[in-house]
C-alpha cells in the first residue's frame, strides 16, 4: 500500500472542511445564482426547486469546480455561473432519478415527486436543465459547452444504461463500472475540467483534472453502493437498502452473486426480481455480502479510485487547493467507516 493511499484510510477523520473554506467566498457568489436563475413566474417551480436545492445536500460538484478554479490561480468570475450551471444539472438528475427509482425520501426528506407528483418533478428538472444551458451559453465558451453538454447526454446515457440493467443479476462488473462512470462520474469529470478551460489552461491540466473528477466520481459512487447495506438513514440521506429493495443491481451484489453457491444464486434472482424484500431478506442478504467479502471488496475498488484521484493532481504544485481536492477523496472514502 503506498503511502498516499495509507491518507486514505488512516489518521483523523478527513472531512470536506478545507474545501469549504477554500471556496466559501466564491460559493456565496454560486448560491446567489443558483437562487435567482431558479425563479419563475410560475410559483411550482422555484417551489418545488427551492425543497431539493434547499435540502442540505454538501454541492460537492459546484464546490469541485471552485476549487480547482483555486488550484489554478484563476482569477476571474466566469466559474461561479458554470458552478450553478453544474448544480443545476445535478439537481435536474436527481428529480429525474426520483420519479424513476419512486423514492419517497431524500435526505432525509419527502422527495419532490411525492409531495407534488411525478409530472411536476420531471418538468421542474427539465426547466433547471434550460436553466444550465442558459448560463453555459451566456458564458460563451464552445468548450465549456461541449464539455457540460456532453455530459448531459452520457448521465442521461448511463441511467437508461442502469434502468435496462435492472434486476438483471448476472451484470458484468465491467459493464456496471461503466454505468457508474456514465451516471455519476462523467459530472464530477466535467465540474473539475471547465475550470481549467476557464483559467485557459494547456490540454494536459484539462485532462488531469478530468481524470481527478472522474476517478474521485467512481470512488464516491461505490462507497455509496456499500453503505446502502451497512450505514444508515441519516448517512445516506436515503433509506437503508434502498437500492436493494429497488432491485438495483450494484456491485457488491454483483460481487456476492458470483461468488455464491446455487442457493445464493437463487436468492440474489429472487431478491433483485422484487420477491424477497422484507427486513429479514434485507438482513439476510447482508449477511452474504459480508461473508463473500463484497463490501469490504466493493471498498477496496473504491480506494483504488481514490488513489488514482490523488495521483492525477500529482503535476500541480503544493497548495491549500491541492490539499483540499485530497482531502476531498478521503472524505468520500471515509464516509463508509
Amino acid at each position: 500500500m503506498s503511502a498516499t493511499l495509507h491518507r486514505i484510510d488512516a489518521g483523523p477523520a478527513p472531512s470536506l472542511d478545507p474545501m469549504l473554506r477554500l471556496v466559501a467566498h466564491d460559493m456565496n457568489a454560486v448560491n446567489s445564482v443558483i437562487l435567482d436563475r431558479m425563479q419563475s413566474d410560475v410559483p411550482l417551480i422555484p417551489e418545488l426547486a427551492g425543497h431539493l436545492i434547499a435540502g442540505g445536500g454538501k454541492r460537492m460538484r459546484p464546490m469541485l469546480t471552485l476549487a480547482c478554479a483555486r488550484l489554478l490561480d484563476y482569477p476571474g468570475t466566469r466559474h461561479h455561473k458554470l458552478a450553478a450551471a453544474v448544480e443545476f444539472i445535478h439537481t435536474a438528475t436527481l428529480l429525474h432519478d426520483d420519479v424513476v427509482d419512486g423514492s419517497d425520501l431524500r435526505r432525509g426528506r419527502r422527495t419532490a415527486n411525492i409531495i407534488w407528483g411525478n409530472p411536476a418533478s420531471v418538468l421542474v428538472g427539465d426547466f433547471l436543465f434550460s436553466r444550465s444551458f442558459e448560463l453555459m451559453v451566456e458564458d460563451g465558451s464552445l468548450k465549456v459547452l461541449r464539455i457540460l453538454s456532453n455530459a448531459s447526454a452520457v448521465i442521461a446515457e448511463g441511467e437508461v444504461n442502469q434502468l435496462t440493467a435492472q434486476r438483471q443479476v448476472e451484470t458484468s462488473e465491467e459493464r456496471y463500472l461503466e454505468i457508474i462512470g456514465a451516471k455519476t462520474a462523467a459530472l464530477f469529470a466535467a465540474a473539475c475540467r471547465i475550470a481549467a478551460v476557464v483559467a485557459e489552461r494547456p490540454e494536459a491540466e484539462e485532462l488531469a483534472l478530468d481524470a481527478y473528477g472522474r476517478n474521485l466520481g467512481i470512488a464516491f459512487q461505490l462507497v455509496d453502493d456499500a453503505i446502502d447495506y451497512s450505514s444508515d438513514e441519516a448517512t445516506m440521506g436515503k433509506g437503508v437498502g434502498d437500492d436493494f429493495r429497488d432491485g438495483k443491481v450494484t456491485l457488491p451484489v454483483i460481487l456476492a452473486h458470483a461468488r455464491g453457491p446455487a442457493a445464493d444464486k437463487a436468492f440474489w434472482r429472487d431478491a433483485m426480481m422484487g420477491h424477497r424484500i422484507s427486513d429479514a431478506d434485507l438482513r439476510h442478504a447482508t449477511g452474504l455480502l459480508n461473508s463473500t467479502g463484497a463490501i469490504e471488496d466493493t471498498l477496496e475498488r473504491a480506494r483504488h479510485y481514490g488513489q488514482r484521484a490523488i495521483d492525477a493532481l500529482g503535476g500541480f504544485g503544493a497548495s491549500a487547493a491541492k490539499a483540499a481536492l485530497t482531502e476531498a477523496v478521503a472524505f468520500a472514502v471515509a464516509r463508509a467507516y
